[in-house]
């Protein structure tokens, strides 16, 4: 196992004790075990904990406090699962699988996964006002800040809207022709704002100079991009037994993605450019950045 792949293993158990803290602490006083249960069953076990890294590791290069780093980055998955939750469920994508498992519509019912969603979103932001987090409260507002501008409706929230327009679910029904540029757009708010964002919570912790934000930006953003066109590959090449989800879904539903619009190999080789732009985006920075550049090689290459 390489270094990078240790790493992000080591963050992925670190988040998984974090955020198993953060439901426990959710339960007292005691809300519905039904609730629970369910958000249980849909955060722990389960993912890559990418975004939980990304905001570990910049925050450790910058300088920033490594507990802190770990709740932010669990705040920043919450708001990721509760993303799948709600994306999985039949008004949206109409999932049965997700992580290799049901998805949690399908393991309880519709009304649980909605409020499991709500419930998800609203703890993320708990968990980042708490002082428990940083005890500096500008911080914590910054962070939450952060968060919600990439979570709402000029982030992940605009994206997946302007992906059920282009599905066609509104008006005549009859999916959208997108251009390249327009279905960049699309993916940069519904994928792109919240794995930025995470790279952003990083640097805010680690109070990083101005000039270090602007190249982690980029960083995100470019990191952000590659993600989802990597994404939009496995849909055609992989399995659902590797992705431990459906795959074949974008071409069925008609939906524009830069494989439709590009070719596998052109949607290819903007995947492998735009991972390079991430990793020229930290060229002030030495080899304290290194996890950060491996972090946008796998997000490339990854296989699942």
């Amino acid at each position: 196992m390489s270094d990078f792949a240790q790493r992000l293993a080591a963050v992925a158990r670190d988040t998984e004790a974090a955020l198993e803290t953060i439901l426990q602490a959710a339960t007292d006083p005691a809300p519905p075990q039904r609730l629970i249960g369910a958000m249980r069953y849909a955060v722990l076990g389960g993912g890559k904990r990418l975004r939980p890294f990304l905001t570990v590791e910049t925050a450790r290069f910058t300088g920033g406090d490594a507990e802190a780093a770990l709740r932010a980055g669990a705040a920043i998955e919450l708001v990721h699962v509760y993303s799948l939750v709600h994306d999985d469920l039949p008004a949206m994508d109409d999932d049965e699988l997700r992580r290799g498992k049901p998805t949690v519509h399908r393991a309880y019912d519709e009304a649980t996964a909605i409020l499991v969603g709500d419930a998800l979103q609203t703890l993320a932001f708990e968990t980042l006002g708490d002082p428990a987090t940083h005890a500096d409260a500008g911080i914590r507002a910054a962070l939450v800040l952060a968060l919600a501008r990439a979570a709402g409706a000029a982030g992940m929230a605009g994206g997946q809207m302007l992906d059920l327009e282009a599905e066609g679910r509104f008006g005549d029904g009859l999916p959208l022709e997108l251009s390249a540029g327009a279905i960049r757009q699309l993916q940069a708010m519904k994928t792109g704002a919240i794995l930025a964002c995470a790279v952003e919570m990083g640097a805010i912790i680690g109070g990083a100079d101005a000039a270090s934000r602007a190249a982690l930006h980029a960083y995100g953003r470019a990191l952000g991009a590659a993600f989802q066109v990597a994404d939009d590959i496995l849909d055609v090449e992989s399995s659902a037994d590797a992705l431990g989800k459906a795959t074949g879904k974008d071409a069925a539903r008609g939906k524009g993605t830069l494989v439709s619009v590009l070719g596998l190999e052109a949607a290819r080789a903007e995947r492998d450019a735009l991972a390079d732009e991430a990793v020229a985006a930290l060229a002030a920075f030495g080899p304290e950045a290194d996890g950060l550049r491996e972090a946008a090689r796998f997000a490339a290459g990854r296989r699942s």
